[in-house]
């Protein structure tokens, strides 16, 4: 990569912002929440269209994919997977591929849940871009569009060949995206190719400083339901004659975790991996602070404390740790004023985050056990329900990995600074999906900061992250395009074994063999 591309590249792009501005406002007025099929569905198909449409218009190929799983458990339809390629216009066949993933659809959101200006239009205040999918995950998947757009107007072939895997069901659970992904990375299909997978879907540590991300956390969503009757009752003509499912459901809920966060459901702790010296050495020079991580996360104008005081704790405690978190009750009365009503029925929503070697299945099971012996406990003769609803397991890669370090050094060359590698305590569980089906590296680069409020109200997108996202998702490419070596989807050569993948730099000879990048 020269430095005259760079120059141009960096240009162009400063060059560009009001038109992504606007790009990003008319994706984000699109309400494609997941969360709520039956009105939303024609909404994920539009921006999946309109991303289609793109991607047709900058030269690529792109074909809305059915959802290889048809209907959710609802009997809803499942929006289709956008599947995008861009091949370098000289020696495609000899360059490497890489495949960026993102999504498209986005969490519910509403101006009287707290926002500041409405969600679906993109506000700008103080050099933030307010508004839902603006950092999760609309802006770092138009960015993707962004740096192609950018070497088409250049003149400048791509370095490596590149393709686009958006779906529109990663905020409910990314159904059909696992089939599609089994399905794909058969011999002669789409994802058979791959070298390479970039996500750009998780956040920095901090406010300022950029970081690679080598591990996530699982997951395992759970639901508990009582019922005490067939319909709701009034609580002052009733009351005290029913055993109120309301009251079981609480102290099965209240079983799960004391106040100081330990889990108290017996054997989570079985399996979870032992800290390594290795480990524990990464640590000590990320760049994190806890007083700045009280305000950013607006704690510290309410309790201003938090789980452990020392910076390793925390981190830990966030990453490494698994954790159960309770999420709310549905079936009992949440709107605003009093309503004197027994539930009939009320369901509990809670998670637990899973760390290596955990297993979702195994976490089900112990989750089960404990709530079954609990409830009977009680002596209620209510009935009780233990659905797992998503379960993954944890994803841990190798920081040194070539992908890795194309990353680094992009990143580098846009900031000034190497990234901190570090994990993340939330889940995505198409990491895992991609490297198991292809047995190639993914690499979580992300864009947004610490502090975007995914999820949340007033979620934002950094007008500056925004121009160095796209900066430093060009730069991969190139430092991609410069690895020597066969391709990785092309090695046939024979695996490492145990003892070899346990040498350090084992990961540095390509993923999991003995080819050197």
């Amino acid at each position: 990569m020269s430095d005259n591309f760079k120059a141009q590249f960096f240009q162009h792009v400063d060059d560009s912002v009001l038109q992504y501005i606007a790009e990003l406002g008319e994706a984000v007025a699109i309400p494609s929440v997941s969360a709520d099929l039956q009105t939303h569905l024609t909404d994920i198909i539009a921006m999946e269209k309109w991303a289609l449409d793109y991607i047709e218009r900058l030269g690529g190929t792109a074909e809305l994919l059915p959802n290889p799983k048809g209907v959710d458990d609802d009997g809803n339809e499942l929006p289709p997977i956008l599947l995008a390629e861009f091949k370098a216009a000289e020696n495609s066949e000899s360059k490497k591929t890489v495949c960026c993933y993102a999504h498209l659809d986005v969490q519910p959101a509403a101006k009287e849940d707290g926002w500041d200006s409405d969600p679906f239009v993109l506000t700008e205040k103080d050099d933030k871009l307010y508004g839902r999918g603006s950092t999760d995950d609309k802006g770092p998947a138009l960015s993707w569009l962004w740096v192609i757009q950018a070497h088409r107007k250049l003149g400048v072939d791509l370095p490596v060949n590149v393709k686009l895997m958006f779906e529109g069901m990663e905020e409910s659970g990314s159904e059909g995206m696992f089939e599609a992904i089994q399905i794909l990375s058969k011999e002669g299909k789409f994802l058979s190719d791959v070298d390479f997978f970039c996500i750009s879907d998780n956040y920095w540590l901090g406010a300022s400083k950029p970081c690679l991300t080598y591990g996530l956390r699982g997951l395992a969503y759970f639901s508990c339901s009582v019922q005490c009757c067939e319909q709701d009752l009034h609580s002052g003509v009733l009351g005290g004659t029913v055993h109120e499912a309301m009251t079981d459901l609480v102290q099965l809920m209240a079983s799960l975790i004391d106040s100081s966060g330990k889990i108290l459901v017996p054997g989570i702790m079985d399996d979870v991996a032992e800290v390594t010296p290795e480990e524990d050495a990464l640590y000590e020079t990320i760049d994190f602070n806890c007083e700045s991580y009280k305000k950013e996360n607006k704690v510290a104008s309410v309790s201003n404390k938090l789980m452990y005081e020392k910076e390793k704790d925390l981190l830990m405690a966030r990453w490494r740790w698994p954790t159960l978190s309770l999420h709310g009750i549905e079936g009992a009365f949440a709107g605003t004023g009093a309503k004197t009503v027994i539930p009939a029925k009320a369901i509990g929503k809670f998670s637990l985050r899973l760390v290596p070697d955990q297993d979702p299945k195994r976490i089900e099971q112990c989750v089960s056990d404990h709530l079954n012996k609990v409830f009977s406990s009680l002596g209620s003769p209510n009935k009780m329900n233990v659905s797992l609803l998503h379960g993954a397991k944890a994803w841990l890669s190798d920081p040194k990995h070539p992908n890795f370090e194309a990353a680094a050094r992009a990143t580098e060359k846009v900031y000034g600074m190497l990234p901190d590698y570090t994990r993340e305590g939330g889940s995505i569980p198409i990491t895992t999906a991609f490297e198991e089906a292809t047995q190639m590296n993914v690499c979580l680069l992300p864009v947004g900061a610490c502090d975007d409020m995914a999820h949340s109200q007033n979620e934002k997108y950094n007008k500056k992250n925004l121009i160095n996202g796209v900066k430093v998702l060009g730069l991969y490419l190139h430092e991609l395009g410069e690895l020597k070596g066969p391709k990785p989807s092309e090695c046939r050569c024979v695996e490492l074994s145990p003892e070899e993948l346990m040498e350090p730099g084992a990961f540095m000879r390509g993923f999991k063999c003995k080819c050197f990048m």
